[in-house]
């Protein structure tokens, strides 16, 4: 604790806070997956909850996706406030029935008669080693989707506050977090601001160059940020947060004082989330621009075990300053 007003917390600590509050402010709430209960969690996010709140309210599962994420879907349509965690994003493909089928489809096909109040938690990102099932960033997958609200937890305040608006909501969320951070530390208020899963966030400000970005590579861009500033270069960094639906306003207010678009994410380049939002700037703030949108994606393989080679595929912070270099001529 550094003073009254802020606390230092691991962005794990900021997610278990996350949830702990939520199971006290609902008693609807219970959280159910893999491990969640003796074990604590695959990456310890649950650690502690099961003594706390008990069996009824920490619910460990079957390893079957599918199974517990229907149970899930059930329990909402029944009143219910259930948060479901999906250990890994990769295993999220093995519900992907009940998760577009159903926890999608639902509220449509019953002519607004079924609402399906579920919120998924999935890891998502590079894994620290965990190879090429354990580690992709297939957000743009889960974002293709309607019906669904997806929400990327790219910072320690949204990490300890995303969750409890998701519980709000009267359809399905899915919410990404990211392994690479959980022993990530970092400095938040002890009464942070509310999210309202409509905005993103404009975590800099800045007006040479919008470099809009999201998860991991948030924290990435703010350092990048710094960087370019010792540079001359000012960077304003755009957190989109919200992936489905995008604040499209906020972009093209950023897009529209700075004249220049970078956007970086640690997904698969191609057909991604940066491939959508530089389509709209093109559609709607072309004449905004001095320059072409650009992207810093993933290198477009399977993520490898080796630690090089893993850090290799996503954008770093020095690509990130490298590119806005080369974007802005200063060389």
């Amino acid at each position: 604790m550094n003073n009254n007003n802020t606390i230092q917390l691991t962005y794990r600590e900021a997610l278990k806070q996350s949830i702990r509050q939520a199971l006290q402010k609902d008693e609807r709430v219970f959280l159910m997956g893999e491990d969640v209960g003796r074990y604590g969690g695959a990456f310890a996010v649950s650690k502690g909850l099961l003594q706390e709140f008990g069996p009824e309210r920490i619910m460990d599962t079957p390893l079957s996706e599918s199974g517990f994420v229907g149970a899930g879907i059930g329990a909402a349509i029944a009143g219910m406030r259930p948060v479901v965690e999906v250990m890994t994003v990769n295993f999220g493909l093995l519900a992907m029935d009940q998760i577009v089928n159903n926890a999608a489809t639902l509220y449509h096909m019953s002519g607004g008669q079924v609402n399906v109040p579920l919120v998924l938690r999935m890891s998502s990102g590079i894994g620290r080693q965990l190879a090429a099932q354990h580690s992709h960033s297939w957000e743009p997958l889960f974002a293709h989707i309607p019906g669904l609200k997806i929400v990327s937890v790219g910072t320690h305040e949204d990490a300890r506050q995303v969750l409890l608006a998701a519980l709000e909501e009267s359809d399905p969320v899915i919410i990404f977090e990211y392994t690479s951070m959980l022993n990530l530390e970092s400095e938040i208020s002890t009464n942070p601001e509310t999210v309202d899963l409509v905005h993103a966030k404009i975590r800099k400000e800045g007006k040479d160059i919008s470099i809009i970005t999201y998860g991991a590579a948030v924290y990435k861009s703010l350092e990048a940020a710094l960087d370019l500033a010792a540079k001359g270069i000012d960077a304003e960094v755009v957190d989109i947060r919200m992936l489905r639906p995008l604040d499209e306003t906020t972009i093209f207010t950023s897009v529209s004082k700075t004249h220049h678009a970078l956007l970086v994410e640690d997904a698969w380049r191609s057909i991604s989330i940066s491939s959508e939002i530089s389509a709209l700037i093109m559609e709607k703030s072309f004449y905004e621009l001095d320059s072409p949108v650009q992207r810093l994606g993933g290198v477009e393989v399977p993520i490898p075990y080796p630690k090089h080679l893993e850090d290799a595929c996503v954008p770093q912070k020095e690509d990130i300053v490298k590119k806005v270099i080369k974007m802005l001529h200063h060389d």
